[in-house]
């Protein structure tokens, strides 16, 4: 076990692979196919990154809120 924030601690890592095991498998115990797998995973990224809400951005999803910090960044930037 690591230290908190340190390179051993994994705990951002396990909950996304819990999330994504729940949401993809649904009580399924594997899938039928290596194609089958890949599609799910594929589909279920593009929800995640683009679509699926996160309390740590506000509710918002992950490329609104970057594209959102980039603005800001851009703004501050000009205005000094």
């Amino acid at each position: 076990m690591g230290a908190i924030r340190s390179s051993a601690d994994n705990a951002a890592a396990e909950s996304f692979n819990a999330a994504f095991k729940r949401e993809t498998l649904k009580g399924r115990k594997g899938w039928s196919s290596e194609r089958e797998a890949r599609l799910d995973a594929f589909r279920w990224l593009t929800l995640y990154h683009t679509r699926r809400r996160h309390s740590r951005f506000g509710q918002r999803s992950p490329i609104p809120y970057e594209n959102a910090l980039r603005a800001a960044a851009t703004a501050l930037t000009q205005a000094a």
